[in-house]
C-alpha cells in the first residue's frame, strides 16, 4: 500500500492508509505501507522512503516526496518485496504512487481521495491518461472525488467511503472540561475555515452562566497570524499538534466538534470520528460533508464562510441539550455505516480478485545494477517462506 504523503505528518489520507493497513493485517493479509516519513516510521509495517517536501496541492501544502532519491527507493522496494497487489492512494500524486504506477510490477488498485479542482489533472492529462491503463481497479472515496478525476481519466469507479476504527473513539476516555467546549482540529489554512470560527466566537456569550471555551488543535501557515488576532480572548486555547490518544480524548470530551471548512473536502471522515465519539457536530454545508452528515438529523450544517450562521448553530448545539442528544444519538447510528472493518473486507475482496497467480519462482527483478544484484540466502529463504504461507492461506501480499 503506497501513500503519497508523509506518514509521520497528520492528515486525512495518511489516517486512512494506516487505519486500513491495521485492519487488513488483523484479517491476516500481509500489508506493508510505503511512503515518505519525516522521522521514525509510525509502525513496524511501514517502509520509509525518505523525507517529504512541502508542495502546494488542492489549496493546501502537502508533504509529498517527488525527489529522485525517493523514486529510486520506491522502485527498489517494489522489486525486492515482490508484492502480489499494489494499492496506491492518489495514484498520480508525484513521488511513490506515480513511480509505482509507472513501474507496475503487480496489479494496481488506485484510490482517489481529492475533490474540487486539480491543476495537475488539467495540465498533465495527456501524460496521465496512458499510465491509467495500468489500473486494474479504480476506487473513489466519494462521488465528488470521482467527479474530479473521471473527466481526465475516464473509466469505472467504485465508490467506497472512507472508514473509521470506531472502537478507538467509542472506548476513549473523555477529556475533562469545566464548561461548554468546542473542539476544532484541522490544518490552520484558509480552506479549513478556522478564521470564520474565530469570528463566530466573538458573537458567543455565556451559556448556562459559563464562558464558551474553544480548543484549537494542529497548526499550519496561518497559526501565528490567527493566534495574534485572537490573543485577547482567554476562552481560546491553542493546543498545537496532538498525539492521537489526546486528540480522540478531547474530541470525546468536547460538547461540539466544529468543522467550518470553506472548500476542498471530498469526504467528511472527521465528522464520522465525531459521531463515533458521541460529540455533537456543527459544520459547513459542503457536498463532501453532506456525504456523511444530514442537517437537523445528525448535525447542524451552515453556509460556508458565514460567521453569524456558524455562531447561531454553535449556540443552539451548546444550549439546547435535547437537540444535542438527538443529533448525537442519530450520529452514533450513522457512524456504523463507516466501519473500517467493513471497508477492509471489501478491499480484501478486490485484492483477491485482481491478484496474479503465485509464481513458482520469484518474479524477475529490474536489470538495473543497484536492483539486479543476486539475492542473499536470507532474502531467498524469506521469499520462499512468504510464498508457502500465501499459498496455504490463499492470501495476498499488498
Amino acid at each position: 500500500m503506497v501513500s503519497p504523503y508523509s506518514l509521520s505528518v497528520p492528515g486525512g489520507v495518511q489516517a486512512q492508509v494506516m487505519g486500513l493497513a491495521r485492519e487488513l493485517r488483523r484479517m491476516g493479509i500481509e500489508v506493508r505501507v510505503l511512503g515518505p516519513c519525516d522521522g521514525p516510521p509510525p509502525a513496524t509495517f511501514v517502509t520509509p522512503l525518505g523525507n517529504s517536501l512541502p508542495t502546494s496541492a488542492n489549496g493546501s501544502v502537502a508533504p509529498l516526496a517527488p525527489d529522485p532519491s525517493c523514486m529510486l527507493r520506491t522502485t527498489r522496494v517494489l522489486y525486492e518485496e515482490q508484492f502480489d497487489v499494489l494499492h496506491l492512494h492518489e495514484p498520480f500524486a508525484p513521488g511513490p504512487p506515480m513511480t509505482a504506477m509507472l513501474m507496475h510490477p503487480a496489479p494496481v488498485v488506485g484510490t482517489f481521495h481529492a475533490a474540487g479542482e486539480s491543476a495537475s489533472y488539467k495540465h498533465l492529462k495527456n501524460y496521465i491518461k496512458p499510465a491509467a491503463a495500468n489500473l486494474v481497479h479504480r476506487v473513489a472515496v466519494s462521488k465528488d472525488a470521482a467527479a474530479l478525476v473521471s473527466p481526465y481519466i475516464p473509466g469505472d469507479y467504485e465508490i467506497l467511503f472512507n472508514g473509521v476504527e470506531l472502537d478507538d473513539y467509542r472506548n476513549a476516555q473523555p477529556y475533562p472540561t469545566d464548561g461548554p467546549t468546542i473542539f476544532f482540529c484541522g490544518r490552520h489554512e484558509e480552506r479549513k475555515g478556522l478564521e470564520v470560527l474565530l469570528a463566530s466566537m466573538a458573537e458567543l456569550g455565556q451559556i448556562g452562566g459559563k464562558d464558551v471555551r474553544l480548543w484549537i488543535a494542529s497548526n499550519g501557515p496561518d497559526t501565528d497570524r490567527l493566534r495574534a488576532q485572537s490573543a485577547d480572548d482567554p476562552r481560546i486555547e491553542w493546543l498545537g499538534r496532538l498525539p492521537d490518544g489526546e486528540k480522540i480524548s478531547r474530541l470525546k470530551g468536547a460538547d461540539v466538534f466544529c468543522a467550518p471548512s470553506l472548500h476542498g473536502e471530498s469526504f467528511g471522515v472527521v465528522l464520522i470520528e465525531a459521531m463515533a465519539a458521541g460529540t455533537c457536530i456543527v459544520a459547513s454545508a459542503l457536498d463532501g460533508y453532506r456525504n456523511v452528515a444530514t442537517d437537523g438529523v445528525d448535525s447542524l450544517l451552515v453556509p460556508p464562510g458565514d460567521a453569524h450562521a456558524l455562531a447561531s448553530a454553535l449556540e443552539r448545539a451548546l444550549s439546547d441539550q435535547a437537540l444535542a442528544t438527538r443529533l448525537v444519538d442519530a450520529g452514533a447510528s450513522r457512524a456504523d455505516d463507516f466501519s473500517m472493518t467493513t471497508l477492509a473486507e471489501r478491499y480484501a475482496e478486490i485484492y483477491r480478485e485482481v491478484a496474479l497467480p503465485h509464481p513458482a519462482s520469484p518474479r524477475s527483478v529490474s536489470a538495473w545494477p543497484f536492483m539486479g544484484r543476486p539475492r542473499s540466502a536470507r532474502q531467498s529463504a524469506r521469499q520462499s517462506a512468504r510464498q508457502s504461507a500465501r499459498q496455504s492461506a490463499r492470501g495476498v501480499h499488498a
